[in-house]
This record gives structure tokens, C-alpha cells and sequence, in this order.
């Protein structure tokens, strides 16, 4: 009986929501996800043909690429290849995406799947390498690029991959003196290396990437600022001798102070994170701002890593934590422009307990199509 009353209320409240006026179920659709509006594709004919609009599909496309998302690929054995998670700035709740079911075809046996890079139009971070970028193919949205810089026999290489030709291209570098650094839209920042006090960038002009050769960037940092401070490549994670961690992520690095709790190396809080961008003149770093202690986590942690991006005049660093076997994650975000620190609140992660991180990565808004 329960269940007969249950199957009318759903009814009805479909029903009263296909009564309303066109352009009122399009404001409200243009307030949800996009993983939520496919899902909304399925509730009857009336509200498919509202979706499939183009007209609609056209705004809720501009709409969404002011989005944020963040993704996070966990696996809970080493032959599993695992479920990629995403949650949206937008929503309030976590995203279930069966990778391995949608790669099914191109994934061989024995091979396994790491999240290396999410989509966005610039000043995407990456998982495991700061060095790498996956950007959309600005004359064909549906095309994509993959840029990564490695060194090869001591000389910096920027290795591109154009999807829509399938192929490799290679460019070396050349070193900038006196030169001053352009920080728009079309250039990216690709991590190679990050000694104690000196970091080794490369600079890409994307706009004019095919007539360009990218330049290597040395900037340093002052010793009396920052001491013994370990640092890698993207994907960091602290000593557990040291009490910082630095995190990189195009032209910035977020530097994070470790306090040890009664005398621990493996129970820690977080003591103070701070902001440094890349000077005007590739030179050196320079402090951006202190995050207030209000957004700073108190909660203790064994282990902490975690991913950077720029976007739209906003620095975003999300931090993984582990303390006992359990998994958090915390999400902060910088407006440069505004000077204003924002803690970002996230649904509970109980799909990380029991799981492998194989993965974390921050993305521009999704696109829909039919």
C-alpha cells in the first residue's frame, strides 16, 4: 500500500512539473548539474524535447563553464580499474562515473587506469605531475590537446598530442633572461622540477603554439623565508621529517606549515598555507597572501597531498588527507582580484574509505550534447 502511494506521489509530481511554463522548467534546469539533467532526460517526452533544445543546450553550455569541478579516481585493488568521482561547485552531492565501463573497449587486459588530467580551457592542475595539461582544441571543441614537459638528455622538451590527428609533436625550449613573464589566458605553466629553493617552469604561449618556442622559467625563493623546504612535482606529499609541503600548479605554488602533534612524525595539523606566484620576471617567488585561520583544518593527518589551479582570477587548492586509514578531502579557494579566502564545503566522501587514490584533479564546467 505504502509503495502503490508512493509510485501516485512520484506521478503526480511529474505530472504538476510538466504543467508548469516552458521557460520556467528551463530556469530551473539551467540551476542543475549537467549529470542531473540527463537524468532528467528520462522523466518523459515533454521535458526531453525541452532538453533537447538547442537553444536551451546553447546557455546551459556558456552557463556551465563557469563551473568547477573536481574529480577524484579511486580503485580498491591494483587490477581494479576503479570509479571516477565528481562533485560540482554547483551541486551537493558526489557524481558516480563508471570509467572502466565507458573505456571498456580500449582498455586491454593487464592494463591498468590513472587519472592524469581533467579537462579545462586553462589552468588545469594534474594528478602525480604539475607538468601536465589536457586542453581543449580551440578551433574544434570536440578535439583536445595533451601537453607534458620532461627533460630529455638534460634539455627541456614540450611533447603535444593533437587528437584530431592523432599525432606527437616536440618542441625544445629556450631559456628566458630579462624577460617578462605573460600570465593570460593563452599561457600555461608545465612544472619540471621543484629543488628546496628553486623551481624550473616552462612557459607555453598556447595561442601561438605551432610558430613559438617555450621558454623555461628558474624562478627562486628566499632562503630566509622559507627553510629546508622539500618540494616535487605536482602531486605532493610531504616529509615526514619536515613540517612543509609545497604544491604546484600553473604560474603558483601553495606552501603549507606542518605542526607535529605531541611530537609525532606520523600525526599532524595544519599549521598556516600560503599563496606564492611566479614574478613578473620568471625570477623568483613571491608571497600572494596567507590563508586566514578560520578556513584552515584543524582535524590531524598522517598523510597530506593534494592538486592547484588557476582559473578566472581564482587559485584552487584541494588537500587530501589521511589520518588512521580514513580519507578527507578539503577544498579552498583564493579570489585574487578580491583578496578573499573561501572554504568550499563537500558532501561526505565515504566512497574514499576502503579505496586506493589513483587520481585528483580539478576541471572546467562539462558540456552537454546530444
Amino acid at each position: 500500500m505504502e509503495k502503490s502511494q508512493r509510485c501516485n506521489k512520484d506521478t503526480n509530481t511529474t505530472i504538476g512539473f510538466c504543467l508548469l511554463p516552458s521557460e520556467l522548467i528551463q530556469n530551473i534546469l539551467f540551476h542543475l548539474c549537467i549529470p542531473e539533467i540527463i537524468r532528467m532526460k528520462l522523466l518523459n517526452k515533454y521535458v526531453l524535447t525541452t532538453i533537447s533544445d538547442r537553444s536551451f543546450i546553447r546557455q546551459l553550455n556558456d552557463g556551465s563553464q563557469r563551473d568547477t569541478w573536481i574529480f577524484v579516481y579511486t580503485r580498491r585493488w591494483r587490477r581494479d580499474n576503479g570509479v571516477l568521482h565528481g562533485f560540482s561547485d554547483r551541486s551537493v552531492r558526489w557524481f558516480k562515473i563508471p570509467v572502466a565501463e565507458i573505456l571498456a573497449g580500449e582498455i586491454r587486459p593487464g592494463e591498468d587506469l590513472y587519472l592524469l588530467t581533467a579537462s579545462g580551457p586553462r589552468g588545469t592542475s594534474s594528478w602525480r605531475r604539475s607538468g601536465m595539461k589536457l586542453v581543449p582544441d580551440p578551433s574544434n571543441p570536440s578535439h583536445f590537446r595533451f601537453m607534458f614537459a620532461e627533460m630529455v638528455n638534460n634539455r627541456p622538451v614540450l611533447f603535444t598530442y593533437y587528437s584530431n590527428t592523432a599525432t606527437w609533436h616536440t618542441k625544445e625550449t629556450e631559456d628566458t633572461t630579462n624577460w617578462e613573464v605573460k600570465k593570460n589566458s593563452n599561457v600555461l605553466f608545465l612544472s619540471l622540477s621543484n629543488r628546496p629553493h628553486e623551481s624550473t617552469v616552462m612557459s607555453v604561449d598556447d595561442g601561438s603554439i605551432i610558430n613559438r618556442f617555450p621558454r623555461i622559467l628558474r624562478p627562486r625563493i628566499n632562503q630566509d623565508a622559507i627553510r629546508q623546504c622539500p618540494s616535487s612535482v605536482g602531486f605532493s606529499r610531504n616529509d615526514l621529517e619536515s613540517q612543509l609541503l609545497h604544491i604546484h600548479g600553473d604560474e603558483y605554488k601553495v606552501v603549507i606549515r606542518l605542526d607535529r602533534i605531541d611530537n609525532s612524525k606520523m600525526n599532524k595539523v595544519m599549521k598556516s598555507l600560503e599563496v606564492w606566484e611566479i614574478s613578473s620576471n620568471g625570477e623568483k617567488w613571491e608571497l600572494v597572501s596567507r590563508a586566514p585561520s578560520e578556513v584552515i583544518s584543524k582535524k590531524p593527518c598522517g598523510v597530506m597531498m593534494g592538486c592547484l589551479e588557476r582559473r578566472l582570477g581564482v587559485i584552487r587548492v584541494a588537500l587530501m588527507t589521511n589520518h588512521e586509514g580514513l580519507w578527507n578531502i578539503i577544498w579552498l579557494d583564493y579570489d585574487k582580484h578580491k583578496d578573499k579566502w573561501e572554504w568550499v564545503p563537500l558532501p561526505d566522501c565515504r566512497f574514499l574509505q576502503g579505496s586506493n587514490m589513483a587520481g585528483i584533479s580539478f576541471s572546467s564546467g562539462l558540456t552537454f550534447s546530444l
